[in-house]
């Protein structure tokens, strides 16, 4: 008897520690943010920024009832000027494209962001040499890491699972 418990308690043990959390996945119709800045120089970096907030902030605007991507699409593309109009005010050498633009493996908060050509808004700040800042745009995963810093990967990933669901 004492062998059985022994060796079912062995393959409890064994079963709780192969058993891994399903990783969440972003789905493929996921619209992505990318602001990429000219150089790693810190006046490049804290220009990024500015123009990544001032952009973030007017497209929440447009696409805060958008109920699917293709209302996203239909407003981006429809709003492309907006967002032009915005970068010509900080006077820099940009380029923007709304398509499918590549993005690396990104594991951000236990959320598995997979390599892969992704519809995407993507700012070109001058050269486009420097440090990157890159969220998911819809479903509106950029609005979590906005609204606190301080959020730990659980909560993060109950949120993004909780999101994902509803869209």
């Amino acid at each position: 008897m004492k062998k059985i418990i022994i060796i079912l308690f062995i393959f409890s043990l064994i079963m709780i520690f192969n058993t891994k959390e399903k990783d969440i996945l972003i789905p493929n119709n996921a619209i992505r943010f990318r602001v990429v800045a000219n150089s790693n120089s810190i006046k490049d970096q804290q220009e990024k920024l500015i123009i990544k907030d001032k952009i973030e902030k007017d497209i929440y605007t447009l696409i805060k009832d958008a109920k699917n991507t293709q209302d996203v699409d239909y407003i981006l593309k429809n709003n492309i000027n907006k967002i032009e109009n915005i970068v010509d005010s900080y006077n820099v050498k940009y380029k923007i494209n709304y398509g499918y633009n590549y993005f690396p493996t990104k594991n951000y908060k236990g959320v598995i962001y997979p390599k892969g050509n992704y519809e995407s808004l993507v700012i070109t700040l001058g050269e486009g040499l420097g440090d990157n800042f890159w969220c998911v745009l819809f479903p509106p995963l950029c609005l979590l890491d906005n609204e606190r810093e301080d959020v730990g990967e659980v909560e993060y990933k109950l949120y993004v699972k909780e999101l994902l669901d509803k869209f």
